[in-house]
């Protein structure tokens, strides 16, 4: 592996080097391959196994995959690949089975390496086919695009969990409207390690202080439109972003994101910021969960404000027979895949938000919350099109559920309840249910045309609403025309 290296092999390995780049800038561990037939590129991959969910993404199989499907032949007789890491055993495996007459690798890795690092399975005599191997082309380079991958990520005070993903702090920069930093917690005792973000403005000491809370597929960016109103009175708002969502961090398993343990997450941020005189600003999949935290200590909570939610969505009946939804309609079913169920769809955001709150997932392996959204809701798997795949156990969520029931009837403090409509999961017939579960019964406050995402629509009038009906120093105020 000491011989010299033919002239085209430093030309290849630039080619591989380049969809390293792409993979780092992907978010994957920097490796590329190449597969060369001929003096011909015949097949390029970079690392993708955050990606695809798929531990065996690794460069070198991609780009084997790639080359047979290139070549019609699983058997890849006359191929050179390059690849800027030494391989893995798995990788040196395939690349037997598939004939390869060559393998370049630039740098070796000490700890994986099979082509002479830890093991070498190219000079096992045993095997029925021996492929020439070629170590340390560009390596250096190969290297040093490593140690820039790896360094800010060890050099992290805030250390990301192996089962999780962070979204770059670049992709919420200038944020059009909201100009507040979130706040960072990661030892909260259920996070185990997962960094929590949130908004914290307004005086520690203030009359009320605002929860605000929401769900996928949005997350804190949702309230900006009425958090300068709160402020302005004076008041604290706090507006967590669950883990999974906006800018927290984003565990890669959908397995992750059960009921009772964001609930758990949540009941802990409240202890240790230590929230009074509470009252709960609550939107659509984040209602279910804010609506059973004040049973766990009701005298930490003031007021109510519940927008476009309820304990649970409308049932698919209601749904249907709503009026058409210009949100859903937004938002056609993906075309089901051979024996594989299809996805639930949440209403599609604003247009002009869209792109905020897209934000957070710059790839699939970041949504997993998304796909996981009906485990944070009682009945949405069934209230949703296509949904059931990823319904909760009614067993996670029964206990907090009937404890919140009992907590809502026996509510004696201000309530505001805000419906935008068209809204086929948590319009008036989820938001009604609501209601009749508050002794005093508020009536029902309809913004026609504001849709599902009423506070991107209708944000200042609710909050200038709120105010007047829920502030400590007001009273119960006339609905507005």
């Amino acid at each position: 592996m000491s011989a010299p290296s033919p002239p085209d092999d430093a030309h290849w390995m630039r080619e591989a080097l380049a969809a390293a780049r792409a993979a780092a800038a992907a978010g994957e561990v920097p490796v590329g391959a190449v597969v060369v037939k001929d003096g011909r590129c015949v097949a390029r991959a970079g690392n993708a196994p955050v990606a695809t969910h798929d531990p065996s993404a690794h460069a070198e199989m991609r780009a084997l995959r790639a080359a047979a499907q290139a070549l019609g032949n699983y058997r890849l007789d006359g191929c050179t690949l390059y690849v800027t890491l030494e391989p893995c055993p798995m990788c040196a495996g395939a690349m037997l089975h598939a004939r390869l007459a060559r393998v370049v690798y630039g740098a070796a890795d000490p700890r994986t390496g099979a082509a002479g690092s830890v093991l070498n399975l190219f000079a096992e005599p045993r095997l029925n086919h021996h492929t020439a191997v070629q170590g340390g082309v560009l390596a250096a380079d190969s290297a040093a695009l490593l140690h820039a991958f790896f360094k800010p990520r060890r050099a992290n005070p805030e250390p990301l969990r192996p089962d999780a993903l962070r979204t770059p702090a670049a992709r919420f920069a200038h944020l059009p409207g909201d100009p507040w930093p979130r706040h960072a917690v990661s030892d909260l005792p259920a996070l185990a390690g997962l960094r929590l973000r949130y908004l914290d403005e307004g005086p520690r000491q203030a009359p009320l202080t605002w929860l605000c809370l929401s769900g996928p597929p949005v997350w804190s960016h949702l309230w900006r439109h009425m958090i300068p109103a709160f402020l302005a009175a004076g008041h604290r708002v706090v507006a967590p972003d669950l883990i999974g969502l906006g800018q927290s961090d984003k565990p890669k398993k959908e397995l992750a994101h059960r009921f009772d343990w964001h609930r758990q997450v949540l009941l802990e941020l409240v202890e240790r910021l230590d929230l009074q005189r509470v009252a709960l600003a609550l939107h659509g999949t984040g209602g279910p969960l804010g609506l059973t935290l004040p049973p766990a200590a009701p005298a930490r909570y003031a007021a109510l404000l519940a927008i476009n939610t309820a304990l649970a969505p409308a049932p698919a009946s209601a749904a249907a027979a709503a009026a058409p939804n210009a949100e859903q309609a937004a938002a056609p079913a993906a075309p089901r895949q051979q024996g594989r169920p299809r996805r639930q769809r949440l209403p599609v955001p604003p247009a002009g938000a869209l792109a905020a709150y897209e934000a957070p997932f710059p790839d699939a392996g970041h949504r997993a919350a998304l796909r996981a959204a009906a485990q944070l809701a009682p009945g949405l798997g069934a209230a949703l099109p296509g949904g059931g795949a990823c319904a909760p156990t009614a067993d996670a969520m029964a206990p907090a559920l009937a404890a919140a029931c009992a907590f809502w009837q026996g509510w004696q403090g201000p309530a505001l309840l805000a419906c935008g409509t068209p809204d086929a999961l948590f319009g008036p017939a989820a938001m009604q249910a609501l209601q009749r579960l508050l002794p005093a019964q508020p009536p029902l406050w309809p913004l026609e045309g504001a849709g599902h995402y009423s506070p991107e629509q209708a944000g200042p009038a609710i909050a200038a609403h709120a105010l007047a009906c829920l502030s400590p120093a007001g009273g119960p105020a006339a609905e507005p025309a």
